[in-house]
């Protein structure tokens, strides 16, 4: 297996009201072509982790290691193109831009990293669509699409940059039933289909069951890392 993210020992405190650590000692090593899903009651500290994984928060002890590269101490700037190149990002709410179409706002992230011309962009903008069934409504304004539509939108933009990880907070939070199924469905085959690796912050016990992996938090630590496993707190 090839490890895409490791973690060794982070720790995380917060000083406001009082000195209080958030994230104990994690070690975590995500493979290429996992699809993993973070969990824990509200306060264990996951959505803190997530944040750490995504190089938004640099302040933390230990070492953050992606794609090979340890991140730690690395300047804001490079750690923005870092995260435009390697990471993709779904959140629970789409946050598309209204006034453009469904294409266009695939296209953003890979106009802002500036490694292929605009019409390699398109090309490959529709390319992701087409994966996420939605090519049919590339033209179309963003905000005349349905929930499900718009998510499937968002996970194409976070795919257009081909990531290393694609990171998910909540992507099915906002969705019905039938459309939670049908992202499910969609991240699993990007997994099994095309290797990419995806974590995912979930309240959902039925989506992360189905996942590849679980990985449970308490009290800002791992206590359980591999399918209903009980791991040792220090490690995955």
């Amino acid at each position: 297996m090839e490890p895409v993210l490791q973690t060794r020992k982070i720790s995380k405190y917060f000083y406001e009201p009082e000195k209080f650590q958030v994230l104990k000692q994690i070690d975590l090593t995500v493979n290429r072509g996992e699809f993993l899903c973070l969990m824990g009651k509200s306060g264990c500290g996951k959505s803190t982790l997530m944040y750490v994984l995504s190089t938004m928060d640099t302040d933390y002890e230990g070492e953050l290691e992606i794609a090979g590269e340890n991140l730690k101490g690395k300047s804001q700037n490079y750690l923005s193109a870092f995260r435009n190149k390697h990471i993709g990002f779904i959140f629970q709410f789409h946050y598309l831009l209204p006034e453009f179409t469904a294409l266009q706002n695939v296209m953003l992230p890979a106009l802002k990293l500036g490694r292929y011309s605009r019409a390699e962009i398109e090309s490959r903008a529709y390319d992701k669509l087409k994966i996420l069934g939605v090519a049919d409504q590339a033209l179309k304004i963003s905000s005349k699409l349905s929930g499900g539509q718009q998510q499937r939108v968002a996970i194409a933009r976070a795919l257009i940059n081909d990531p290393d990880i694609i990171m998910g907070d909540e992507p099915t939070g906002n969705l019905d039933s039938y459309n939670s199924n049908l992202v499910f469905d969609i991240l699993q085959e990007l997994t099994h289909t095309y290797r990419q690796t995806i974590i995912a912050v979930t309240h959902d016990e039925d989506f992360a069951n189905r996942s590849d992996r679980v990985v449970e938090m308490s009290d800002g630590r791992i206590i359980r890392g591999d399918n209903g496993n009980a791991s040792p707190p220090h490690l995955v």
